[in-house]
Order: C-alpha cells, then structure tokens, then sequence
C-alpha cells in the first residue's frame, strides 16, 4: 500500500490536488450540515450579519481560493507548502461552488429550484477532480505512448480531434458529457455521435428540415429525462436538502 501510494500519489505530486479534492468535497457537506441546521433553527448556528448586512460563506469563500490558488502556484506540487494551499483552495471552492447559483442568479435562490444547480456543479466538479487524481488527462495525451507523444503530428491531431468531439458534444446540448468528455474522450465521441438535444444550438440548425430525427430527439430527451430526473432530484434533497420546511430560515 505504501508503495503504491508513494507511486501514484506522492512520486507524481499528486498529493496537493487529493488534498483540494478532499477538503473541497468535505467543506461541501460540511456547509450543507450547517446551513440546513441553521435553516431548521437547531443547534448553536446562526446567520452572519455583521452591522445588518447578510454575507453569503461564498465571501470567504473567494478570499480563501484567491490565497490557496496563488499560493499553491509560487509552491509547487511537492512539500508542505504547496498541501497547505491546496487545502485553502479546496475549503475556498466548497464554500463558492456551494452557492454557485447565487453567483449565477445573483439573487439568494440557495432553497429555490435554482438552487439544485449548486449541487449538480459540485458534483460535476468532484467527478472532474476525482478523473484528475486517477490519472486522467486533458483530451487523452495520457492515452498516447512515448512514441505518439514525441511525434508532433500525431500528438496535434488526437488534441484536435478530441477536441472537436468535445465541441460537438456541447453544441448538440450535452454540457456534462462535454466537461467529462475533456478528461474521458470517449465520452465525447458518444455524446457528438448521438442525437443532439432538441432545445440545442444543433437541432435547432441541423434538425429544422429533418422532422424525423427532430422527432426522435425530442422523444429521446423525453425518456431520458423520465428516468433520471427523478433519480438526480432524489440525490439533491438528500445532498442540498431541499424539503425541508420553506418557512424555515434563510442560509448564511
């Protein structure tokens, strides 16, 4: 286990970055613990205003990735320095990824329906993390062997090509597959060779005089969107806790 870890963790410096991930995913929940006592009216917490103005924990939260983030760039990927910072970065994350659609909606949506987009940008974002720390790279290089990395030409036409699919992907209306495709290409071979979404830029310019794949996109949005919806909104009031009681208090 120790060589393991000093392998494929500690040799690579990958030891900041499984830090950032940690303490962000750890901050996440531990926020949400808070807010939602806080919402219940339980337990010692309470709402910050200080002089009657109401700061969000996304306030701290940008101050803290600010100095992780500099800080883990002057340090390195190796000692205590740079585990530090990475570990300011990640506690500054989960706190501003956590009101991501405040920052989005400029408005205290943190309870609304708009508010289930913060969960789904932190889970996204551990996901990406995650793919990170296992090893996974930017548009497959790490899928490339010495020889295709030193040779120029192949090296630019696997980036562009993945690349494109990520492109395409987003333009049919599929943003997660999209992100994870940057890291997984595979993914984004299967979401640019798929029908694109009916709401998206593609169907609306490729499927206007095809109504028979706009048709078959739109009912294959349908049905996907029956299946898992109810599935992703479970997971978001068990993560965000959104039934809890709406008269209940506002979150810091």
């Amino acid at each position: 286990m120790g060589d393991w870890w000093y392998r494929n963790i500690t040799e690579p410096g990958k030891l900041p970055l499984l830090l950032a991930l940690l303490s962000f995913v750890a901050t996440f929940l531990l926020t949400r613990t808070v807010t939602r006592l806080i919402r219940a009216g339980r337990g010692p917490f309470r709402d910050i205003s200080p002089g009657g103005t109401h700061i969000h924990h996304v306030v701290p939260g940008v101050v803290l990735m600010v100095a992780g983030g500099f800080g883990a760039v002057g340090s390195g990927r190796h000692g205590i320095t740079a585990c530090v910072c990475a570990v300011v970065f990640g506690v500054g994350a989960g706190l501003v990824l956590d009101e991501f659609a405040l920052v989005l909606h400029l408005d205290d949506v943190y309870w609304s329906e708009q508010g289930r987009q913060s969960v789904e940008v932190v889970v996204l974002a551990a996901a990406l993390g995650g793919l990170v720390v296992c090893g996974f790279s930017p548009l497959g290089v790490n899928d490339m062997t010495q020889e295709e990395q030193h040779d120029r030409g192949t090296l630019i036409t696997t980036l562009v090509l993945n690349f494109l699919f990520v492109v395409v992907t987003l333009l049919k209306g599929k943003p997660r597959l999209a992100l994870v495709g940057v890291l997984v290409p595979v993914v984004a071979w299967v979401g640019a060779v798929r029908l694109a979404r009916p709401t998206s830029l593609w169907a609306r310019r490729r499927y206007r005089r095809r109504p028979r794949a706009r048709a078959r996109a739109t009912l294959r949005a349908f049905r996907h969107d029956r299946r898992w919806n109810r599935v992703s909104r479970r997971f978001q009031d068990l993560v965000g806790g959104f039934r809890e009681p709406s008269s209940a208090r506002r979150t810091p």
